[in-house]
Parts: structure tokens; C-alpha cells; sequence
């Protein structure tokens, strides 16, 4: 199973209240920030939130 790498590209200022806490609940806390996250349908959802401010990898599971 692949992992997610998840990098914010964008700022969250002008973004719904939904949209800066998601990018929360994914750790993401300035542009730049990247963090790895499991290959799952609850990040999937999130990802799908925020696709306008986020890149996403797949990277393979150690």
C-alpha cells in the first residue's frame, strides 16, 4: 500500500473555516509544510477538500 505525501502550496487566508481546519487536522501549518499520511478513504475525503492548496504525492509504505 502506497503512503500520501501532502505538501500546502497555497495559503489558507480567503478559505472557509472548513478548509483551514482541515488542512489542520492534516498538520499542514504553513506553505511548504508537508507531511506523510496513510493511503485511506478519511484523507482521501480531506484531500478533496483542500485540492486548491495542497499537492499530493504517492510515495511508497516503508
Amino acid at each position: 500500500m502506497a503512503d500520501l505525501l501532502i505538501t500546502q502550496t497555497r495559503s489558507e487566508i480567503g478559505g472557509t473555516r472548513s478548509q483551514r481546519e482541515t488542512l489542520k487536522s492534516l498538520g499542514l501549518k504553513r506553505i511548504g509544510d508537508s507531511v506523510i499520511k496513510q493511503d485511506r478513504p478519511e484523507f482521501r475525503g480531506m484531500i478533496r477538500h483542500v485540492t486548491h492548496l495542497i499537492t499530493v504525492e504517492e510515495v511508497q509504505a516503508k
